[in-house]
């Protein structure tokens, strides 16, 4: 019997993942790249040597060249000397991971609650599109997720090897898993379990002996964040943000917007209220619960505290949280004895709440994507000797720049010491990238000028009181504006130098 049921189990979580598959290549080639994914990918092409000289670089202010540690990028480079380096395969690494993730959860959950939670809390997991998002990006957020989530199977089965070693990866992923890692530390306080407490304690020690030789990079990774980034402090906004990107995700459309945040409410609501009632009426049942809700809401709660002092709340990083918002919702659905009608409109809430998300997921190009490939195929046909392609900034270059390296092609430098002035000095001699101080002194050579900016752009400076954009007030006082074309968010001008 026991072999019979183990079967069963295992076919439903191929399936499972087959769902999930299906969902993450949905669009795995369409969806249009964005300047983070084109750096992760430019960055690990480098190789070990030059991603630690990346990693480890400092800036005039001493701060880090780059303020992510290097594992992502190790792996990232490993994989892209086995698949390659086109955009579908070194997509299908984070697909990889999502898959884990979901590995993660089923057993997780099967483990404290029962097959049913199990089985519902991986397809959860599978469906929702922050998840699904985060399963195809470029970035490491979704390894960062699988190894706290490793953490977590390995925790709950007093595997102390596999925690010491997973929640190391996991610090050498992004520095913000000591969000989920603090939190996680204490579970064993609250449950007065103080024999799991002490071989936690040494396990945690030896993650953190695992991790000393990066421990020394914080500070300028800290300062590279606080001061040269784009993050501000959170305010109560946040936790709506949060119930959005939880269940439809963001971003979403204003129409979107309001049943978006109706649908994930009445859940999370639902979710909350079904565990109060588990609470009074049975504590056992009620633990597993609140160990799931604790993973899905302090570890966020901690993050948003210590952004009022220093700001490096970024929901991206919340993707470990997510996974275990999945199973609470799981639990509230499968363990509580909620009435069958309630269960059925519960589950269409989350359907209705996943269609939406994914269907803006796969059909949205605006701001900051782009159709870059196309943009650079579309240059490329038309270019002749003495042009060159300037873009207003980093955000459409760096994506021209993955998809071909051989147009002659220019960016713009951020204000310095702005907090978009992100893309370091030492990074940019890596990657080879050709940045110039302002717009007369790119095009001081060229007969023609493809210029390339975000509608982004054009409505920041406009709500600054300008009435032109400064490089287009320029272009058009010293060249003719021979055509322009907008595709999606992005717009592109060619302008040609007046015979003289």
């Amino acid at each position: 019997m026991t072999a019979i049921l183990q079967k069963r189990s295992n076919r439903n979580l191929i399936l499972i993942l087959a769902l999930a598959l299906l969902l993450r290549l949905a669009g795995i080639s369409s969806r249009p790249i964005w300047y983070d994914e084109s750096f992760s990918a430019l960055f690990a092409e480098q190789g070990p040597q030059a991603i630690l000289e990346g990693t480890l670089a400092r800036e005039a202010d001493t701060s880090a060249a780059e303020e992510h540690p290097p594992v992502y990028y190790f792996i990232l480079w490993g994989w892209m000397q086995i698949f390659g380096n086109s955009l579908i395969s070194i997509r299908l690494l984070s697909v990889a991971a999502s898959l884990g993730i979901i590995t993660c959860i089923y057993h997780i959950a099967g483990r404290l609650a029962g097959e049913s939670t199990a089985i519902t809390a991986s397809l959860l997991t599978a469906i929702l599109p922050f998840q699904i998002h985060y399963g195809q990006e470029i970035r490491m957020y979704v390894f960062l997720a699988f190894w706290l989530c490793l953490a977590v199977y390995a925790l709950i089965n007093e595997k102390w090897g596999l925690f010491c070693i997973s929640s190391a990866l996991a610090q050498y992923t992004h520095n913000l898993a000591a969000f989920f890692l603090i939190p996680l530390a204490f579970i064993p306080v609250f449950q007065k379990d103080w024999k799991s407490l002490r071989s936690l304690t040494l396990a945690g020690l030896a993650a953190i002996a695992l991790y000393l030789p990066w421990l020394t990079q914080l500070p300028a990774q800290f300062s590279k964040v606080t001061s040269g980034f784009w993050i501000e402090k959170p305010g109560l906004e946040k936790i709506f943000t949060l119930f959005l990107i939880y269940l439809p995700h963001l971003p979403l459309s204003k129409l979107q917007l309001l049943p978006g945040l109706l649908l994930a409410t009445l859940t999370i609501t639902l979710g909350a209220y079904q565990t109060y009632r588990a609470r009074t009426t049975n504590e056992d049942l009620a633990r597993s619960g609140l160990f799931f809700a604790y993973l899905a809401f302090v570890p966020p709660l901690f993050l948003w505290l210590v952004s009022q002092i220093f700001p490096v709340y970024l929901e991206r990083a919340l993707l470990p949280s997510h996974a275990f918002f999945c199973i609470w919702i799981a639990w509230a659905f499968t363990k509580t004895r909620l009435p069958r009608p309630v269960q059925i409109f519960t589950f269409i809430l989350i359907l209705l709440s996943a269609g939406i998300g994914f269907y803006q997921q796969i059909t949205y190009n605006g701001f900051p994507y782009g159709p870059f490939a196309s943009l650079d195929q579309s240059i490329r046909n038309r270019f002749q000797n003495g042009d060159m392609v300037i873009h207003s900034n980093k955000l459409t270059y760096l994506p021209t720049f993955y998809f071909d390296r051989n147009l002659p092609e220019s960016f713009l430098m951020d204000p310095a010491g702005g907090t978009t002035d992100t893309l370091s000095p030492a990074i940019q001699k890596l990657l080879g990238l050709d940045q110039e101080n302002n717009i007369e002194a790119a095009s001081a050579h060229a007969t023609r000028v493809w210029y390339v900016i975000f509608q982004e752009s054009l409505d920041e400076y406009k709500a600054e009181g300008y009435l032109i954009h400064p490089d287009i007030a320029y272009l058009n006082e010293n060249f003719t504006l021979t055509s322009s074309e907008k595709d999606g968010d992005i717009w592109l001008f060619l302008y040609t130098r007046p015979a003289r």
